[in-house]
């Protein structure tokens, strides 16, 4: 670490200590543009053996519990790393160099547990429903849905999980090590809209470096340091998942690529489930190209929405439609003296029906499509209006002579090849 960055990080903590409460909101929006400022602590944080670290810790604890959104957030971009320097210490078995860090990720666990009368927080999340449209679904996409009894039986019913509450903890052990960092991580997956660029590289890269060390893959990723493995859980490597799927999009592509094959090639040697159907689904989800996001604005994972326009068009033939139209054509009412006097030309309904007007015996339904299409023509053929009669608005039909009959008498229908 070098002077100069040692004296930037020894300005800050001086300068924090002797600031009046009124000037905290002015210091925490001005804090987060000391890009100077992160890189040293970063370093700092990197060196478990630095004089500084100690006071950091303290610091960023302070800066936490102050109860100031953006110095809290301020703390939480450091996180990851954090996370990665106490179990790198843990690892290597020199627990007493990482009393601070172990001390202030604790002290952040307590406080993120109650709430500020200080009982206990439960935290709670609605599974969304496939029968009901998101920003990531349509139902009609999935495919019908059969309307069973017992899924009429549960319709409109949510089910919502239940987190909580978390026990207080005073030291991390190996039994509720994971436990309270992957409380910890679900904290940070929580504002990962507002954490900058170099957090979520961090992230991307501690979550490789955990995955494959002590592995084959360790000297493919050319990773140096420790070479002993760290044990992670499953609901753990879940929540690194949920940091890399908001990486993807947000203009660290290859980091967060890099990441997620390393928690796959992990999540398969240690055969847990949760990680590798997240992981799969994340993997088959991206598109065949990088990401090219803007790193600055509004972080957000993007997806496609289709238009909320009506899946039915008000026009739409329906059978009642078609119900309606046949009825209205054949219950037209006798308007042809109305029609007489305004000059308009009603044409009138052309019965293929027997001479007499007989009624056909049921013995007759059995007809082909043949005689009916003769008879069709036949009747379009011979039918004639009169021009004079037109003029007075009253035509006259030729009365058809019985398709049938002239059947029977062996003459063809005009129009009509026979073979």
């Amino acid at each position: 670490m070098f002077t100069s960055e040692k004296g930037v990080v020894e300005e800050w903590l001086s300068e924090f200590k002797t600031l009046p409460e009124t000037s905290l909101p002015n210091y925490a929006t001005n804090l987060k543009d000391k890009s100077s400022l992160v890189s040293s602590l970063y370093k700092v944080i990197q060196e478990p053996q630095s004089e500084l670290l100690e006071p950091v810790c303290h610091q960023l604890f302070e800066f936490y519990r102050s109860g100031e959104e953006q110095l809290l957030r301020f703390t939480l971009q450091f996180l990851p790393e954090l996370i990665w320097c106490y179990l790198a210490v843990s690892a290597s078995r020199n627990v007493h160099s990482s009393g601070c860090i172990e001390a202030l990720l604790l002290g952040v666990y307590n406080l993120e547990i109650v709430d500020k009368q200080g009982h206990s927080k439960v935290l709670s999340f609605t599974i969304p429903s496939l029968s009901k449209p998101s920003v990531y679904h349509e139902p009609s996409s999935i495919g019908s849905m059969a309307l069973t009894e017992s899924a009429l039986s549960q319709h409109g019913l949510s089910k919502v999980v239940y987190s909580g509450p978390h026990p207080q903890r005073e030291m991390l052990t190996a039994q509720n090590r994971f436990e309270v960092l992957t409380f910890l991580l679900l904290c940070y997956n929580a504002a990962l809209t507002y954490m900058p660029s170099v957090s979520l590289q961090s992230l991307c890269q501690i979550c490789s470096r955990i995955c494959v060390c002590g592995y084959p893959r360790q000297h493919v990723r050319k990773y140096k340091g420790i070479s002993s493995r760290i044990p992670v859980s499953s609901g753990f490597m879940v929540q690194m998942l949920t940091g890399i799927y908001f990486a993807f999009y947000n203009g660290e592509w290859d980091l967060a690529q890099k990441a997620l094959d390393d928690i796959i090639y992990r999540a398969q040697l240690e055969l847990y489930p949760e990680p590798l159907l997240v992981a799969n689904a994340i993997k088959a989800s991206l598109p065949h190209g990088a990401m090219k996001s803007s790193k600055e604005g509004t972080r957000c994972i993007q997806v496609e929405i289709t238009p909320t326009s009506s899946r039915i068009s008000r026009n739409a033939v329906t059978s009642m439609s078609i119900r309606g139209h046949r009825w209205k054509r054949h219950e037209q009412p006798d308007n042809s003296n109305d029609t007489s006097e305004l000059g308009i030309l009603v044409i009138p309904e052309i019965s293929v029906t027997n001479v007499a007007g007989e009624r056909t015996g049921n013995g007759e339904k059995g007809r082909t499509l043949g005689e009916i299409d003769a008879q069709h023509i036949q009747g379009v053929q011979e039918t004639a209006t009169d021009p004079r009669t037109e003029s007075k608005g009253l035509p006259e039909i030729r009365r058809q002579k019985s398709v049938r009959k002239m059947m029977e008498d062996g003459i063809n229908s005009p129009g009509r090849v026979q073979f």
